[in-house]
């Protein structure tokens, strides 16, 4: 049933608990989407956000947030706390001062705020209250064999002592769906619910103009996202060393793992001749469309994502993308712009990178204006903003 929120009426009071937020822009996914949230649906609900003051990496607060209390910044207030001020006491506090409609929660395994929350609710330091959590992703086969040993502990203790119980699970597709009904067999369809992430609003003009790529110049090969084994840049590196054309691969993001990078640097240095790397670091967000612009082929093998902000930003940009098969844009391929490949498929993958080596600039050109009518669709699509409010209207 759709929402309809008189401007006379008090909006529903959302409280969030996000380890990072805006202006900070570090933790890539989580920030984009929660931001993304509050642009689309602050009409709808009053959001608050509690968060730390510092961006994801950094020993040091944002200037200008310090002990400033509740700071408006677009259409929500948040709350920047300095990380030895989260404890279990100073959330329940939070939450019982505002009595929210729901808490929304970011990240099964976060032990900054939520753990912190559903163990003030077992202690019984806050009133009943809804509790919607968004394991982002963390339970695919893939995320799970990163520190399989601690997360296999925890969950067996989460378990036994039910601190989950109770909550709503909020999911952004039926496999995110089928990956946490194996791990939390107990839960039940009707406390998940399925609403693919929101994303901004895109221009089917395009505004970003292509830059023609030469005649027999290299192919302009980008990656952009976190530098570490979930983002699966070595596999990425693997695949380019067995090209044959001659291909430019410019790398995006932050160094997350620097045992990971020292890994991919070893198999740079081996890459063959044919295959120039180059790596740019972190992108700010305003210019994340204009780099990925200058690129003819958006290159991202992920080991997993519950969405993938990155692949919309570059279909946005009118990129095509080359990506793995453990994402929900599995249309791309439908929509003409786009291959999802099963990692265990190198050799695709490598044949696809030479098949686009050698289109023309019409097809470059052709696919481009696909791309951003259909980056424009997905972030248009009213069914998904329709779900994403969903998501926090309770029943009284």
């Amino acid at each position: 049933m759709k929402l309809t929120v008189n401007s006379s009426i008090k909006r529903p009071l959302v409280l969030v608990f996000v380890r990072h937020y805006l202006p900070g822009f570090r933790a890539g996914g989580p920030v984009r989407t929660l931001s993304n949230m509050v642009s689309r649906l602050g009409g709808d609900f009053d959001f608050r956000i509690v968060t730390l003051d510092r961006d994801f990496g950094d020993s040091t607060p944002f200037p200008g947030f310090a002990e400033r209390g509740w700071c408006e910044l677009g259409k929500a207030k948040v709350l920047y706390l300095a990380p030895e001020a989260v404890s279990v006491r100073s959330v329940a506090r939070i939450i019982q001062e505002l009595q929210p409609q729901c808490v929304y929660l970011n990240g099964f395994f976060d032990p900054c705020f939520t753990q912190r929350v559903l163990w003030a609710r077992r202690f019984g330091l806050i009133s009943s209250v809804n509790i919607v959590l968004a394991p982002r992703g963390e339970f695919s086969e893939s995320a799970l064999l990163i520190n399989a040993a601690k997360k296999k502990i925890y969950l067996w203790f989460a378990r036994f002592l039910g601190i989950y119980g109770g909550v709503r699970w909020h999911v952004s597709s039926s496999q995110e769906r089928d990956d946490l009904i194996r791990v939390f067999r107990f839960v039940s369809a009707r406390d998940i619910k399925i609403a693919l992430n929101l994303a901004p609003p895109v221009s089917r003009s395009g505004e970003v103009r292509r830059c023609p790529r030469p005649t027999n110049h290299s192919l302009r090969v980008c990656f952009l996202g976190r530098v570490a084994p979930m983002k699966n840049l070595d596999f990425a590196l693997r695949v380019l060393a067995q090209v044959k054309c001659s291909v430019i691969f410019t790398v995006y993001g932050p160094l997350e793992s620097e045992n990971y990078w020292s890994e991919c640097k070893s198999l740079i240095d081996g890459i063959s001749s044919n295959v120039r790397v180059v790596y740019e670091g972190q992108l700010r967000p305003e210019v994340v469309k204009e780099s990925l612009a200058k690129h003819d082929l958006f290159f991202f093998p992920t080991r997993g994502e519950n969405y993938g902000h990155v692949i919309h930003e570059a279909l946005a940009a009118g990129l095509p993308v080359l990506i793995s098969d453990r994402t929900p844009w599995a249309r791309v391929e439908g929509a003409g712009v786009g291959w999802c490949v099963p990692l265990s498929a190198v050799s695709e993958f490598v044949q696809i990178i030479e098949d686009v080596a050698s289109w023309t600039e019409a097809e470059h050109l052709r696919v481009r204006a696909c791309a951003l009518a259909f980056a424009a669709e997905t972030a248009g699509d009213a069914d998904t903003l329709e779900r994403n409010r969903d998501v926090f209207c309770f029943g009284n």
